[in-house]
């Protein structure tokens, strides 16, 4: 059997680097980039000043860890916020607020999401994700997280906000390569989102042609006898 293409951790690691530029770029109508050079660590580690930890299982098992400092959290979350269409004045202004921990865990939910689903549509592997947790961390605190991997490997990546601000994803897992032996056809996803939306423009485009069409002449009916 011919081996047309081989997957290997870093490639992997590469499509969780862009999973999270995008829906971070796209969430906060900002640019979050993604440094070209990867480092080798020992282990994956929570530092201050919020960290933020996502566990996957299934085709190979991993942990995705975030770390940010305040600035970034804060930027982060502020950028996303407005685009919602939030006021500045109803913001908040401290990284250990609930509601930054909060807005940071949720979008690190879609970025796991988006990785998984770009993980089953390229590799045809599915892997499961638990909901992100998220701790705001003194900075004499140091918690390390452990997994239970055969052959692990361990990468971090620093990443820059739209202000400069610098955080660090750091992903470990199971040392594998994915063989591609045979061609196929890579189905994208179906968005939920873009079906609703979807549909309720082509009801929207319905009741405006129904709106448009001409008036019966009941009168004309009458004398029809209808």
């Amino acid at each position: 059997m011919k081996k047309t293409k081989t997957i290997t951790t870093d490639d992997i690691l590469l499509k969780l680097c862009q999973s999270l530029s995008s829906v971070l770029s796209t969430a906060t109508g900002s640019n979050v980039a993604y440094s070209a050079m990867v480092q080798k660590i020992n282990k994956t580690s929570l530092k201050p000043d919020i960290g933020c930890f996502v566990l996957f299982d299934g085709g190979f098992t991993g942990l995705v860890v975030t770390n940010f400092s305040q600035q970034a959290a804060l930027e982060l979350y502020q950028d996303y916020m407005l685009k919602m269409g939030i006021s500045q004045d109803e913001l908040a202004i401290h990284h250990t607020s609930d509601e930054v921990a909060d807005i940071l865990g949720e979008l690190m939910n879609q970025v796991v999401g988006d990785f998984t689903r770009k993980i089953r549509r390229e590799l045809q592997v599915s892997i499961t994700q638990n909901q992100p947790k998220m701790l705001a961390l003194n900075k004499q605190i140091l918690l390390s997280v452990d997994t239970n991997l055969d052959r692990p490997q361990a990468r971090r990546v620093s990443f820059t906000t739209a202000k400069n601000n610098i955080f660090y994803l750091e992903l470990a897992m199971d040392k594998t390569e994915f063989i591609q032996i045979e061609e196929f056809e890579q189905h994208d996803d179906v968005d939920p989102d873009s079906i609703i939306e979807n549909t309720r423009r082509e009801q929207a485009q319905q009741v405006q042609k129904s709106a448009a069409a001409p008036e019966v002449d009941l009168d004309l009916l009458d004398q029809l006898g209808l």
